[in-house]
């Protein structure tokens, strides 16, 4: 029999007449002939309540009982999702990650897939089973410990399923019915998309756009799984959604594809830092120890002291998430401390936004800088950092300017227009 993964966010099965609705849509899947591996994240607020609770009870918590907490709010789902499809004659039962199993690696709240063995799913169904459901989220490590993949992990298990098992498509079932070209709530000329290439969507989960989980489009560009995202509480058929496919599927695309944003961002810049080979990865080493993701980079001459140590000094400017800010700091700090960098000043700018646009088009087409940065100085919008991709181009701005530079590039690159 074809198959299908079909997976659930937390809202589409928040409560119990959303697990009903959901269980309509897999029942009407089954009817069309698929065998449907159906993966749930846990319903809405459960798992924030689930670590609420981990935290209160012990702040320095151990990770391999945190990941057995945060779980179970999976395998809620899973069961109830199995027994309202029961009771709709459609024979299923539910699997946690332990039953399939979902070989993981052993590094707690933030788990790799090794395995899916297809064996023990694939009996049920020769037995007549029609419909796995999953808990998403979870797996188990080679020490029989339970395992999370981190938040979003579900979409990563849908997509590690429809891989493992050849689906004929992977559908994701979400509160919004497709991925557009940018946020509808900053633009009301947004338009939602048809097709949009794994690189694309890639950049753009990303660069902020948080339809789907950026480990999930990776590994379906990895393993070429279609994706499909639509709404869980429209009625769908063939032809809903935004198919996220594979550059070859989508025969012509435009330029430009999509504005993306990034609204936390902080600019960092280190002043009058010795000009000298290495000092780059002295700095940044440092960073990654400290977990901090650093994104845009840039080296330049220092204005400070310059007269005084030509050719010798340089300043080096890089963003990062603000929520990472202190931990960069002291990173820097402590790495001036230890006599690795020496730098005259640490200067933080909090008040940063990223803004992108994203195209598989720009491969092919010149201009697209120059059109991008023309439609920012006509809104008198200065920008601080540039950086550039094959298929992006990201700049950092003032923070008080993003939407208004979310509309301008949208205008600009005319994406209301099919």
């Amino acid at each position: 029999m074809p198959l299908l993964v079909m997976k659930f966010g937390g809202t589409s099965v928040a409560d119990l007449d959303r697990i009903k609705n959901a269980a309509l849509k897999v029942q009407r899947e089954v009817e069309r002939g698929y065998d449907v591996i159906v993966i749930v994240s846990a319903m809405s607020g459960r798992t924030n309540e689930l670590v609420g609770w981990v935290e209160a009870t012990s702040p320095m918590f151990d990770a391999r009982e945190y990941d057995a907490v945060v779980a179970s709010g999976e395998n809620v789902t899973a069961g109830l999702m199995a027994l309202t499809l029961q009771e709709m004659g459609v024979p299923a039962r539910s699997w946690q990650g332990w039953q399939v199993p979902i070989n993981t690696t052993s590094q707690h709240s933030a788990a790799r897939f090794l395995e899916i063995p297809r064996h023990n799913i694939d009996q049920k169904f020769a037995e007549g089973m029609k419909v796995a459901v999953v808990a998403g989220f979870q797996g188990i490590s080679p020490e029989g410990r339970i395992t999370t993949l981190g938040r979003g992990g579900s979409d990563t298990t849908a997509v590690a399923f429809a891989a493992a098992f050849g689906a004929e498509r992977c559908d994701i079932y979400t509160d919004v019915d497709g991925i557009y070209t940018t946020d509808p709530r900053i633009t009301s000329k947004a338009r939602k998309l048809k097709k949009i290439a794994f690189e694309e969507m890639l950049e753009l989960s990303s660069l902020g756009a948080k339809v789907l989980q950026t480990r999930s489009v990776e590994l379906a560009m990895r393993y070429k799984v279609r994706l499909r995202v639509l709404s869980s509480f429209e009625d769908t058929d063939e032809s809903s959604g935004t198919l996220v496919c594979d550059e070859d599927e989508i025969m012509e695309s435009k330029v430009v594809n999509g504005v993306a944003y990034s609204r936390e961002e902080a600019k960092i810049t280190l002043v009058t830092v010795e000009d000298r080979p290495g000092i780059s990865a002295a700095i940044f080493a440092p960073l990654a120890e400290a977990g901090v993701n650093v994104d845009m980079i840039v080296q330049n001459i220092s204005e400070k002291d310059y007269e005084d140590h030509p050719g010798s000094v340089t300043d080096m400017t890089f963003s990062c998430p603000v929520s990472q800010v202190a931990r960069a700091r002291k990173a820097m700090e402590d790495a001036r401390a230890a006599g690795h960098i020496a730098y005259d000043e640490l200067v933080v700018d909090t008040e940063a936004a990223k803004v992108s646009v994203v195209g598989i088009g720009m491969r092919s087409h010149a201009g697209v800088a120059a059109r991008m940065f023309k439609a920012l100085a006509d809104e008198n919008i200065n920008i601080k950092v540039i950086s550039t991709s094959e298929i992006k181009i990201s700049v950092l701005i003032d923070r008080k300017y993003m939407e208004l530079a979310v509309q301008a590039l949208h205008d600009a690159f005319e994406l209301e227009k099919p």
